[in-house]
């Protein structure tokens, strides 16, 4: 790990195109901006965690498709035509 000393409004590069800066600094607390091209996602780690979690466990669900598809078509029969 790399641990680096700031100071407001100072910051650090990651890569070519990630910016992080120290927009303030109170008390325990450290508020950074971070500036990433739209096509980086930038989460706080325990969403993220949580992002991943939730992906296990629909990755790791019961439901077949086969099911899933016949639930879908048991649902359009049922539908009245106009």
């Amino acid at each position: 790990m790399l641990i680096l000393a700031r100071r407001t409004d100072e910051s650090i590069m990651i890569g070519d195109d990630i910016e992080i800066s120290v927009v303030e600094v109170k008390g325990d607390q450290v508020k950074l901006g971070v500036k990433a091209p739209r096509r980086i996602k930038v989460f706080r780690k325990e969403v993220y965690e949580a992002i991943q979690e939730e992906n296990k466990a629909a990755a790791a669900s019961t439901t077949d498709l086969n099911d899933l598809g016949n639930i879908f078509k048991a649902s359009a029969q049922s539908k009245p035509k106009e």
